[in-house]
């Protein structure tokens, strides 16, 4: 697709009925993020989300997906331990998931955990730019600006192995230089038009979520909203007594 100048979609899935409606709708690549931590559990980062929590995600997911590609995250800190820890748990997850990828934050400290994953048979996709995992040690959810860490993480992850890279929150005319600068794709998240695909949350771009989204999000429906007056709506039958009507009785 990159070759060809065709633009990839992924978006993100945590369930079965998501994965079903995802892949019927013509999407490339759904990932399971330990972004559900933020989006299913409540947490203010991703770091508390746990292995088997990924792998329970993953497997419904990939349940529900009959023809896009299930990319599972590597939860911290299973990528920052050792490299014989990150493929054993990256084993684990494909073999227990049926996914066909994993996504791993980190590009030329991770390289040899990158190539051993690859090495094992381990299809595996970089995540270079913000990284979450690490958002206490880099200060917070900002946009990375420094163009040689950045190129020096996306030619490392990608000489390692890395079949993609994603990067997230990087001015757009820089993310451009490392999708040009690369034979792989790239799949940008907060990183302008120029990437060879693109990632939201799915909550976020269908309104499902309450409060402020990040400024890279394009709400295509206001879910919460509908949802939130079709649920006062039967409340409001119900304490009428209009529900359950006799078409709805036996």
């Amino acid at each position: 697709m990159k070759q060809r100048g065709e633009k990839i979609t992924m978006l993100t899935a945590y369930d079965y009925p998501t994965a079903q409606m995802l892949d019927a709708s013509g999407v490339h690549c759904l990932l399971v993020g330990d972004s559900l931590g933020m989006v299913v559990q409540g947490h203010d980062t991703t770091i508390p989300v746990t292995l088997e929590q990924m792998i329970y995600h993953g497997e419904i997911v990939a349940r529900g997906a009959k023809r896009a590609m299930v990319i599972v995250d590597l939860p911290f800190p299973v990528g920052q331990i050792n490299v014989t820890h990150t493929v054993k748990a990256a084993a684990k997850i494909l073999k227990q998931t049926q996914c066909q990828a994993v996504k791993m934050e980190g590009g030329h400290q991770q390289a040899d955990s990158i190539a051993a994953l690859v090495d094992a048979g381990i299809p595996t996709i970089a995540h270079i730019g913000l990284r979450p995992q690490s958002v206490h040690a880099i200060g917070g959810y900002r946009v990375q600006r420094d163009a040689d860490r950045l190129m020096k993480d996306a030619l490392a992850a990608q000489s390692a192995g890395a079949f993609c890279v994603l990067m997230e929150c990087v001015p757009s005319e820089l993310a451009q230089q490392v999708t040009q600068s690369l034979n792989v794709p790239t799949i940008g998240i907060g990183a302008g038009p120029h990437c060879d695909g693109q990632v939201l949350v799915t909550n976020d771009l269908l309104g499902w979520n309450g409060g402020n989204v990040p400024k890279f999000v394009r709400k295509y429906a206001q879910l919460q909203q509908q949802a939130k007056e079709a649920i006062e709506g039967y409340c409001r039958d119900v304490q009428n007594g209009d529900f359950p009507a006799p078409k709805e009785s036996f």
